[in-house]
């Protein structure tokens, strides 16, 4: 604001000092003609037009009539003027300066609409550079886009395939392995090797059927087909039964929780509730040395819901696989021993899950593994 003001006052300065200047050295010098001295006059007019805009070179134009009259024309120093030709040659002087001072005041708006134009057409092309670079990343965000969305949905029908199969072969394979169960485990008769291998048969049939039972459940689960019975029930009674499921399975294994503090009322299915309890405890069997006990503790540590921890003493989940013990098809080292499908653990969380709970590892004083559990209580309590 403050430059604009100062070029301002400047524009004035230079038309009313230019006229000034120029007498001033003119004046010092002789001249046959002096009228000629006009002409001088004239390019100052068109220089202050070109330069500043019609109304300083009017000014300017004014002001070098009044001087070259002074200055110049006889008689001097006055404004009479004695010839008539004089009167004549000064009119022509002004008017010749107007003139010129509009057709340069004309061209310099001419060239200030042309700078003005030019800078509109660079912003204008500095626009479209930006649009269309704007447009280019678009389209290849697009594309990208498209081919994820293809990817995606490439994935899900895949998956889709992938369950509908596992579940088909799952359903399948019930029948034969039933059959094969039954016609092994009823032939009481046999003896000598024939029985041994009839044995063999039968913990492999039920291996495999514990498998396909497993593949179903997750099946069933990631599909979210899964249908619950959600009834009140008494907890304690829930663990009583897995406590006994387990002492049959590993008769020395001992299982240590406090009946007070279990028995309370939850909503949940009971074969899915027990089919939790079954994989926790088979999993701490698995893991925990000869002679030691698992434990399971019930607390009431949120509102509504009811927290089970099931613990061993045997080496413990490290930090680095906690994150993964969860999903389908993991394993981890079991001393040894025949380890799992990879499968219970991930069906745990999905039935957990399925009954509004969580489930989660902890990390206890003593070494050993400690799975978390929630189930939601009964409204009444």
């Amino acid at each position: 604001m403050l430059a604009r003001t100062a070029e301002r006052w400047m524009t004035w300065v230079a038309a009313v000092a230019g006229p000034l200047v120029v007498t001033a050295v003119l004046v010092r010098f002789s001249h046959q003609v002096q009228r000629d001295y006009v002409f001088i006059y004239l390019g100052l007019v068109a220089v202050v037009g070109v330069i500043r805009g019609l109304w300083p070179a009017l000014v300017c134009a004014g002001i070098s009539f009044l001087l070259v009259d002074w200055f110049f024309v006889q008689p001097l120093y006055t404004f009479t003027i004695a010839d008539e030709q004089d009167i004549v040659n000064l009119i022509a002087f002004l008017a010749v300066a107007v003139v010129v001072g509009l057709l340069a005041s004309r061209r310099r708006q001419t060239l200030l609409q042309f700078e003005s134009l030019t800078r509109q057409l660079q912003e204008a092309n500095s626009e479209l550079i930006r649009l269309n670079k704007e447009q280019a990343e678009a389209a290849s965000a697009a594309l990208r886009l498209a081919r994820s969305e293809q990817q995606v949905k490439s994935l899900q029908e895949s998956d889709r395939l992938r369950r509908e199969l596992l579940a088909n072969v799952s359903h399948e394979l019930r029948t034969p392995l039933g059959t094969i169960l039954t016609e092994s485990t009823d032939v009481a008769d046999a003896g000598g090797e024939t029985k041994t291998k009839l044995d063999v048969i039968a913990i492999e049939a039920k291996r495999l059927k514990a498998l396909v039972d497993d593949m179903l459940d997750m099946a069933v689960i990631e599909t979210g087909a899964l249908e619950l019975d959600l009834v009140p029930l008494d907890l304690g009674d829930a663990i009583d039964a897995a406590a006994d499921r387990l002492h049959r399975a590993s008769a020395d294994r001992k299982v240590e929780w406090d009946p007070s503090s279990a028995h309370v009322a939850v909503l949940a299915d009971w074969d899915r509730l027990g089919q939790i309890f079954d994989n926790l405890l088979s999993n701490a069997d698995r893991f925990a040395p000869a002679g030691t006990p698992i434990m399971l503790r019930v607390s009431r540590e949120e509102p509504g819901l009811v927290t089970i921890r099931v613990s061993d003493r045997g080496p413990g989940i490290p930090p680095e696989i906690r994150e993964r013990i969860f999903e389908r098809f993991f394993r981890g080292e079991s001393d040894g021993k025949v380890g799992s499908t990879g499968l219970g653990l991930a069906i745990v969380k999905g039935l957990v899950e399925a009954h509004a709970g969580t489930i989660a590892v902890e990390e206890g004083a003593e070494p050993g593994a400690i799975f978390r559990f929630t189930i939601p209580q009964t409204p009444a309590q």
